[in-house]
């Protein structure tokens, strides 16, 4: 049996993939799909959201700085200073095609949300 303390600050990536993503208005924009995590360092650098489609088809997959986001505990969930309107032209792929996480893409991805590329 799993048991959970809920003052530690440490959790388990089970329990962050699906947990919801809001935008400072409280607008739910996606849920989280997967963590992108440093294979040098161990520090995770992106968390995958899903976002559109209807019923889990057709979403896209937005990795979104993982500094970027920040859990609020009364709404369950991470909080992200994005709008739905600016994930349309975020950089983004189809659950079936994953990118080369390379430097390159990671500024592009960094840039576009305006968290400096660390």
């Amino acid at each position: 049996m799993h048991t959970s303390n809920t003052a530690s600050s440490v959790i388990s990536s089970a329990r962050v993939n699906g947990t919801n993503v809001y935008n400072p208005a409280g607008e739910k924009l996606g849920s989280i799909d997967s963590l992108m995590i440093d294979k040098i360092t161990g520090q995770v650098r992106y968390a995958v959201m899903e976002f559109g489609g209807f019923l889990g088809i057709g979403t896209d997959l937005y990795p979104l700085p993982w500094h970027s986001l920040k859990y609020e505990p009364n709404q369950g969930g991470y909080v992200v200073s994005v709008t739905k309107e600016q994930l349309n032209n975020a950089p983004r792929y189809e659950n079936n095609t994953w990118p080369e996480y390379t430097d390159e893409y990671g500024r592009r991805v960094h840039d576009y949300y305006g968290v400096p590329y660390i």
